[in-house]
């Protein structure tokens, strides 16, 4: 089969030659792996391991100091960068509109457009990785509004202000809804899964009550996810935490594949969500960034590997992958360990 048979059947809920697989990584994470492995470039390490999916995006504003070791991206979030033995990883700080005084303030921010954004090598991207299945995008409708705010802000801002949180939100929904569009043109609908990311848990359960994921969360994910499947592909939906309690709105919004599955707490391992989700719903990810693959053996890792192709992927419908970005701490060995169990 090639990579993208296999994502595809896994997708349909059938099961494929093998467990497809996918890759992320912060980019210090990535730097200590290809020394490691010797690789000279990310693409000859992706088709080394082998991984099945590739992630796409268009060419972004570059980022510019607002202060001393202070960066702002184009869509005004703020962070520094922390040195790593293996290169420097961001660390986010309040945003832009961090003590904002009133609704016009947010509404005179130099807000991005789609224009600024360019496609263009999109179309030459997919003709060279035909063979992949393709994910596109960063779409962020309801965390990167917190984050330009400042969360504390916003959060208040949910209970007084909540026609701040509509505005923001309607903002970036409207610049991803026109952002996915032109892509989808660029790559005559070459692409098959389209990335909607908005964190709704910590580690202990909701960030936000279902009344209030259902007014400020819920229409603009309805809005992108529809937009996603007229394009002609499926919704990968991104958010970490203990979220169980939302997964049957989110199926019912129309997600086809919920990412990572961070493994926090009962509520969220394998054997759960097969049994509560199962056949209406494709996962991605699971395999633990916070004790296992930072601190566990490489035989451990690949037992865990297994574990989960085995429950969620007994049917299809699962794509192994890490619960978040592989971060510089997890040793090389315990990242080639985690694709050798599905080999």
């Amino acid at each position: 089969m090639t990579a993208r048979e296999r994502v595809l059947m896994a997708l349909a809920h059938e099961r494929p030659d093998r467990t497809p697989c996918d890759f992320w990584a912060e980019e210090p994470a990535w730097n200590r792996l290809l020394a490691h492995t010797g690789h000279a470039n990310k693409e000859a390490l992706l088709q080394d391991l082998p991984v099945d999916v590739r992630h796409l995006n268009a060419e972004v504003p570059a980022e510019r100091a607002v202060a001393p070791g202070v960066f702002q991206n184009f869509w005004g979030e703020r962070y520094r960068y922390e040195p790593t033995p293996w290169g420097p990883l961001r660390a986010d700080v309040a945003g832009a509109l961090r003590g904002a005084r009133s609704r016009a303030e947010l509404e005179r921010f130099a807000w991005p457009t789609v224009d600024e954004l360019d496609h263009r090598r999109l179309r030459d991207s997919t003709r060279q990785l035909d063979s992949y299945a393709l994910v596109y995008g960063f779409a962020d409708v309801w965390e990167r509004p917190a984050l330009v705010r400042g969360w504390a802000e916003f959060m208040v801002d949910l209970a007084e202000r909540p026609d701040w949180c509509h505005f923001l939100c309607r903002t970036f929904t409207d610049f991803y809804l026109e952002d996915y569009t032109r892509a989808a043109e660029t790559t005559n609908g070459r692409i098959d899964l389209y990335l909607l990311i908005s964190d709704l848990g910590t580690q202990r359960g909701p960030l936000l009550s279902p009344a209030m994921f259902r007014e400020f969360v819920a229409p603009y994910l309805k809005e992108m996810i529809d937009h996603i499947h007229r394009l002609g592909a499926r919704v990968m939906y991104h958010t970490c935490g203990a979220i169980h309690p939302f997964i049957p709105e989110l199926i019912a919004l129309g997600v086809d594949v919920l990412d990572p599955i961070q493994p926090a707490g009962p509520q969220m391992t394998p054997e759960r969500l097969a049994a509560d989700f199962g056949g209406r719903l494709c996962f991605h990810g699971g395999i633990d960034m916070q004790r296992l693959l930072p601190f566990a053996s490489p035989a451990e890792v690949r037992a865990a590997a297994r574990h989960y192709a085995d429950v969620l992927g007994r049917h299809g419908g699962y794509i192994l992958s890490p619960a978040h970005l592989f971060q510089p701490d997890v040793p090389p060995e315990n990242i080639l360990a985690m694709y050798e169990a599905v080999w």
